[in-house]
């Protein structure tokens, strides 16, 4: 199972997923909101999409275990549904996954991004939605007016030049759609503070699931920042494959945050070397 970085598709796997699917079958979404999705009940959490990921493979007839992998974004994702369902988990692969304790730039200085949490509980998984779930006419109205000034010409940009053709123009199609710019998470901050709080008391949170994590190797930071970030980047990365006692991580030559176009054949191989661990588990 393939989960995107956040404001990507599905389709961004495509250079991939076909060839994992040579091996064993292989699914891959769009979260609520994005290309085909809809948006889905509000607030947007991580654990309503792995809440409604988990629902969906079971509707479309799929059976784990699972080996779940996924970038930046996805990479929590595929986190809390190895945590929320560990026996239908067989393995993880993270892609230079975001880290709960990441710091972004606001204003001109760095903040971790978990400490912008507000005291408010995470709302839980809902299983269907109603007529206050959908736009409201202001919401329209800002995306409209965001669309109109900042983004009313979708444009196929590095990496993404390197997906096929047929991707491109998918892509292009989805970033024009509003419900693009209307499906962020809401409880981004508090998700990942309530993720640190749990990894700060247990050794290896995902106990010894096989786990993958697969980091870049090259940095975009801005100069005033790049020293502090890049290093804090590589530390919390290496971090990551301590969430399990059977985790190792693999610094992917060559790459950017997009490991998946830059250099495919990694996480192909991450998977693959996973799959052949479940499968020799169960002989």
């Amino acid at each position: 199972m393939l989960s995107p970085g956040a404001g990507d598709f599905s389709y961004d796997w495509a250079l991939v997923q076909p060839e994992v699917a040579k091996s064993t079958r292989v699914c891959s979404y769009d979260r609520s909101g994005e290309a085909w999705s809809d948006l889905g009940p509000k607030p947007h959490t991580a654990q309503q999409e792995v809440y409604d990921l988990h629902r969906l493979l079971a509707g479309a007839g799929e059976h784990g275990p699972y080996i779940v992998v996924g970038q930046s974004l996805g990479g929590m994702i595929a986190r809390i549904f190895a945590a929320l369902y560990p026996a239908e988990t067989a393995g993880v692969v993270l892609v230079d996954s975001l880290h709960e304790d990441s710091q972004l730039s606001l204003n001109g200085k760095l903040v971790r991004l978990r400490t912008l949490a507000k005291q408010s509980p995470i709302p839980p998984p809902r299983q269907s939605v109603t007529a206050a779930d959908r736009l409201d006419p202001d919401e329209i109205k800002k995306i409209e007016e965001f669309m109109k000034h900042v983004a009313s010409k979708p444009q196929i940009e590095p990496p993404f030049d390197k997906l096929p053709a047929d991707a491109q123009q998918a892509r292009l199609w989805a970033l024009s759609q509003p419900k693009h710019y209307a499906g962020g998470q809401d409880y981004l901050a508090e998700e990942a503070a309530q993720l640190f709080e749990e990894d700060s008391k247990t050794e290896h949170p995902l106990k010894a699931v096989p786990l993958i994590v697969l980091t870049r190797s090259r940095d975009d930071y801005p100069p005033e920042v790049a020293t502090v970030l890049s290093k804090e980047h590589k530390e919390q990365q290496a971090s990551l494959a301590r969430l399990s006692s059977a985790g190792k991580q693999i610094v992917v030559p060559n790459s950017g945050h997009h490991i998946q176009l830059d250099a495919p054949d990694a996480v192909i191989e991450a998977i693959k070397d996973l799959l052949a661990v479940s499968r020799s588990a169960k002989r």
